[in-house]
């Protein structure tokens, strides 16, 4: 009974409080109550719902659609409270190391609500940039690997034709130095 009365003390500052902020009084009649207008809202709703029909049936299925409108609705309709209980006891074993997961995170809170984590937006600018900056040294790097490798393949021709130049050559002298060691054995 005292919580009730609690409460009904509780609505009547409320109603008190709303009507110092909204009701600024219109001079001569005092101030307007919120109380009072709102009957007269409700009045003047129920001589518009008196005179349509439609209007009465939807004023009867308010409390329906306020039903239907609460999002625990379908959660009620859904899951019946067995069910969730059962859903409960079937994860009883999981359920101390989630709840030791959350305390962990919520020690781990003031890390992400560092500075550096804070400055996270402003440093994406600059890794943006740096981004472009690693792309564009990767394409240099690309074409002097290209680069090199030709002038490698260049050097291993040139190399090649070089050896193979000497090695005629010396089989030339050598036949030259046959011949004149014959030439001088002749005469």
């Amino acid at each position: 009974m005292a919580a009730g009365a609690a409460e009904l003390q509780r609505l009547q500052w409320r109603l008190e409080e709303l009507e110092r902020r909204v009701g600024v009084g219109d001079g001569a009649c005092g101030p307007r109550k919120v109380a009072d207008e709102l009957v007269k809202v409700q009045v003047a709703l129920n001589n518009i719902a008196g005179k349509r029909e439609r209007i009465k049936i939807l004023f009867k299925k308010i409390e329906d659609v306020i039903k239907y409108l609460d999002p625990q609705y379908i959660d009620r309709m859904a899951v019946p409270d067995a069910i969730k209980l059962q859903f409960i006891l079937a994860e009883e074993q999981v359920i101390p190391s989630r709840a030791a997961l959350l305390e962990q995170v919520k020690n781990l809170q003031p890390i992400l609500d560092s500075a550096s984590i804070q400055g996270v937006p402003d440093h994406a600018a600059k890794l943006q940039r740096l981004s472009q900056i690693h792309i564009q040294q990767q394409e240099q790097r690309q074409n002097l690997t290209d680069g090199v490798k030709m002038l490698l393949e260049d050097y291993n021709k040139i190399t090649l034709l070089l050896s193979k130049q000497f090695v005629q050559w010396n089989e030339i002298l050598t036949q030259l130095e046959a011949a004149k060691e014959a030439k001088p054995a002749v005469e």
